[in-house]
């Protein structure tokens, strides 16, 4: 990974109306997000790649990283920038070794700091923390302390936060040390996702 991360990390929501979701992505990259992650659980195979493949192309005019949520077939069908993996810390060395050393790989550490020790030992580009507020994506998430952020930074890699994060809430998160907000709700959930996504964009001097 050649470029620092910091800034806004969007997520995409669960949907089936891929022409919606194209036209709100579209609004988050114009309002500053750096990162962009397809995340779909419910979708069907061919959903999922069409979807994935206009993303793709949409970060790609905006210059934004594209990465898909657990799945390395379609990380690497669509030529994606890199893959976030979840709890098993095995899937970090084997996303390396399938997609390349240029390839972004993101792990999600919940509230554990060995967690993301390990994640970073095999070989991940940076670690996710959360749910730092109550998540209605995942709503059984454990909470993670924002003094992890502190913490991690002997890690030496960029710090994600993830969960409940909104432009009302987002300064705290930043001010504890995460390098990067992934939020889904709080921007495509907003009235004009554009200007939500500006405002937490706005939160960062390197954005």
């Amino acid at each position: 990974m050649n470029r620092p991360l910091c800034g806004l990390y969007a997520i995409t929501p669960e949907t089936s109306d891929t022409e919606h979701l194209l036209q709100q992505t579209q609004a988050v990259l114009a309002g500053g997000a750096c990162v962009l992650q397809y995340r779909s659980k419910l979708a069907d195979g061919l959903l999922r790649r069409t979807q994935a493949e206009v993303l793709q192309t949409l970060c790609r005019r905006h210059g934004v990283l594209f990465i898909v949520n657990d799945d390395l077939g379609l990380a690497e069908a669509v030529g994606a920038d890199g893959v976030h993996v979840g709890r098993d810390d095995a899937a970090v060395t084997e996303a390396r070794q399938r997609l390349g050393r240029a390839a972004v790989v993101g792990a999600s550490c919940y509230d554990s700091l060995e967690r993301a020790r390990e994640a970073v030992r095999a070989g991940a580009d940076y670690v996710a923390f959360g749910a730092v507020h109550p998540s209605t994506t995942k709503p059984g998430a454990p909470r993670a302390p924002l003094a992890l952020f502190a913490a991690a930074r002997e890690l030496g890699v960029p710090r994600v936060a993830i969960g409940g994060i909104r432009p009302d809430n987002a300064a705290a998160v930043v001010a504890a040390g995460a390098d990067l907000l992934a939020v889904v709700d709080g921007v495509f959930g907003a009235a004009d996702p554009r200007a939500a996504a500006a405002l937490l964009t706005g939160l960062y001097p390197c954005a």
